[in-house]
């Protein structure tokens, strides 16, 4: 059983969701984090909150998220709960004054994403979303590289999140009203994310977009995540964007559950002026006195991405400094993810508002 610490600089944390990513992840990363201290946890399932507090320590256990916000002793809260659950618990929280790091996606829809960044601009906390593919020392090696300018002017990426048979078997992943979408939204997330960080976030002007829903409606399709309820499904089992920027740049995104390919793949290749990289693995490609050249980086220090995370939001809180990955930067994935379904469902290009 883990010790809790008691130390005066510490920042004492909430967790509201005890389901998967909350113990699999956040709850491991506050344990591991030496100026974290978890205070309290609130899950609406009794049970998964009280095996939570036993297993991290934790002294306090609610089922209702508000009366954990309601405890003057919190500093700061994790949103763990489903899509459809991150606006309302980060509103509140950031309305109680805590800061909030919430797991991926910023929301459903890029609507509740406003409300989001909007609550924590009012109350002038911080704000992080959890996109932790950016803590990857890949994804931290290769932005080094970028700034640095070794790649020269980034002008156009492929990214890409595809499973060959991965529709997940258990939660709210194939009901679009809970999570929101399908594959775009769950896993065509993070790449996307990664992608847009390592371009330096250029602003995105218009979008094109199609979706496919070929295998989801399907009982003879096997799942190697477990097979889901056809009844249910509702979301695309493909997705593809191409997304234009302000500055001339461009940007591919594929994801899907289910596509005909012969492996998984999650990685986004960049293009440079003077040279080209693949995210995973991490290789960069270029031309020197006359001869082009493949680098490649066989001795990446070992990073746990999602303790990496926490620990850079508690630095944060504590520093008083900006939080890695804020709000805002979440809301443009997530108004870009907006603009591909509204394409898909249209037949027609889509321009992102010059201003929210």
């Amino acid at each position: 059983m883990a010790r809790r610490r008691k130390r005066k600089s510490v920042v004492r944390v909430g967790v509201i969701g005890a389901g998967g990513i909350g113990r699999a992840a956040h709850l491991p990363g506050y344990q591991a984090c030496e100026t974290a201290e978890i205070t309290a946890v609130a899950d609406v399932n009794e049970e998964n909150a009280r095996r939570a507090a036993e297993e991290f320590d934790i002294p306090n256990v609610f089922t209702d998220y508000r009366d954990l916000l309601a405890m003057k002793e919190i500093d700061a809260v994790s949103v763990c709960t489903p899509n459809f659950m991150h606006m309302k618990p980060t509103v509140d929280a950031l309305n109680a004054g805590k800061h909030v790091i919430c797991e991926k996606p910023i929301a459903r829809n890029a609507k509740e994403g406003r409300a989001m960044v909007a609550a924590a601009k009012r109350n002038r906390r911080k704000f992080m979303v959890a996109l932790q593919w950016r803590f990857r020392s890949e994804s931290q090696t290769l932005k080094r590289y970028i700034d640095a300018g070794d790649l020269g002017d980034i002008y156009h990426a492929h990214a890409r999140a595809l499973r060959r048979r991965g529709i997940p078997g258990w939660g709210d992943f194939v009901d679009k009203e809970k999570a929101g979408g399908g594959p775009l939204i769950d896993i065509g997330v993070h790449i996307l994310d990664t992608t847009l960080w390592l371009m330096g976030h250029p602003k995105p002007v218009t979008v094109s977009g199609v979706t496919y829903a070929k295998f989801g409606h399907r009982k003879d399709v096997v799942g190697h995540m477990g097979q889901w309820d056809v009844k249910r499904f509702s979301v695309e089992d493909l997705a593809v964007g191409m997304v234009r920027f302000a500055n001339g740049a461009s940007l591919v995104l594929e994801a899907s559950f289910v596509a005909n390919l012969k492996e998984n793949v999650f990685n986004t290749h960049v293009y440079g002026t003077e040279g080209g990289a693949s995210l995973m693995p991490l290789e960069i490609f270029g031309e020197r006195h006359r001869v082009v050249t493949d680098t490649t980086f066989p001795r990446l220090p070992k990073v746990k991405a999602h303790t990496a995370e926490i620990e850079a939001f508690v630095e944060a809180v504590r520093s008083d400094t900006p939080v890695p990955i804020p709000g805002e930067e979440a809301l443009m994935v997530t108004e870009i993810l907006d603009a591909i379904y509204k394409s898909a469902a249209t037949g027609r290009e889509v321009r992102i508002a010059k201003k929210q």
